[in-house]
């Protein structure tokens, strides 16, 4: 009885083996697309595995985000909120708006999307350059305050009608979340996708390799001309953003000012903490938290993570001989190449 059993079960498995190894070629023999143009300002660069070219998909997607998110698109919801215009806004901004709001209570406000008018005033915005007074800078951490926004029937209310929202620490993330889930919705599960930086990964590279991923030495090389890694990252199936002070900055009467603004006193950070890699699910929570962990430094960036198993950062500071020390999380430990 059990032989007719085995028997009779044998062209089953003879044929779930052979429709396996068939599935596994016709993957391998996919070929691999490369696509790369521009949007929020910067560059975006996307390699996966697919029978079809899904590149007007993927530019489609980034679009929407900018017709949601980009302060610097007149048509955006978002510049429609600052100009005080009755919009009711879209899924997009509601999605990282909510999403913002989170982080910033986690944070402490170290995360803010309403200190515009702080990075404009110091002159790395999208204003010219200008040291600010002590005056002007008490004067605009009046328009600065996650607290002072809220969502009412849908709308965003201010307390201030001159606050400015700016999502740029979160929107680059957050488009490179769309694009992955947009590919994952047409059945790719082999792909890079790079934003300004921000990255998210699934399955294998065009070598069917893990994707590895470099991080950028700090250097004072404000053209981005050198490229020197730090460390080689395997950050595959996750997500990783950079956020760093050692190439946005400008020196004025011999004083350096770093790039990143602390909402609560209106100036410039002033720590040893040079750039902050974070590992995480999505890429908008990554690229938040990196914003973060620049605004709080290393102790209390620290102290946050341990709050969080879920995030993994990779940190990299001034040690106490003027060279660079790195801290990471445990976690990130194996995901460390040698």
């Amino acid at each position: 009885m059990k032989n007719k059993r085995l028997l009779w079960q044998l062209p089953f498995l003879a044929s779930l083996v052979i429709g396996t190894v068939l599935i596994i070629r016709h993957q391998q023999s996919m070929p691999y697309h490369q696509h790369a143009d521009l949007v929020f300002g910067t560059t975006y660069h996307v390699t996966y595995q697919c029978d079809s070219d899904l590149s007007k998909g993927i530019k489609d997607e980034l679009l929407k985000v900018d017709r949601s998110l980009s302060p610097f698109n007149k048509e955006s919801v978002i510049t429609a909120v600052n100009e005080n215009r009755d919009i009711v806004p879209d899924s997009l901004f509601l999605e990282v708006f909510q999403l913002a709001m989170k982080i910033s209570e986690d944070t402490g406000g170290a995360f803010d999307i309403t200190v515009a008018p702080l990075v404009n005033a110091w002159g790395f915005g999208f204003k010219n350059k200008a040291m600010p007074s002590r005056l002007q800078v008490d004067s605009l951490l009046q328009l600065v305050g996650y607290q002072k926004l809220a969502l009412e029937k849908g709308r965003v209310r201010k307390r201030d009608p001159r606050m400015m929202l700016d999502c740029s620490a979160i929107a680059k993330g957050y488009g490179t979340d769309r694009v992955a889930k947009y590919l994952r919705s047409r059945g790719v599960t082999n792909f890079m996708i790079e934003v300004g930086g921000e990255i998210v990964t699934s399955g294998v590279n065009p070598k069917r390799l893990p994707w590895m991923i470099g991080v950028t030495k700090p250097s004072d090389d404000s053209l981005s001309i050198g490229h020197e890694l730090q460390t080689v990252l395997n950050v595959t199936d996750k997500a990783m953003a950079t956020s760093g002070n050692y190439r946005n900055f400008y020196v004025k009467d011999g004083k350096r000012y770093a790039h990143t603004i602390d909402p609560k006193t209106g100036y410039p950070v002033n720590h040893g903490l040079l750039s902050a890699t974070v590992l995480a699910g999505s890429c908008a929570v990554a690229d938040a938290y990196a914003t973060s962990f620049m605004v709080l430094g290393l102790e209390k960036s620290k102290e946050l993570l341990a709050r969080h198993p879920e995030l993994m950062a990779y940190l990299i500071y001034n040690g106490p001989d003027g060279d660079f020390a790195v801290w990471y999380s445990p976690s990130l430990r194996d995901k460390i190449a040698e």
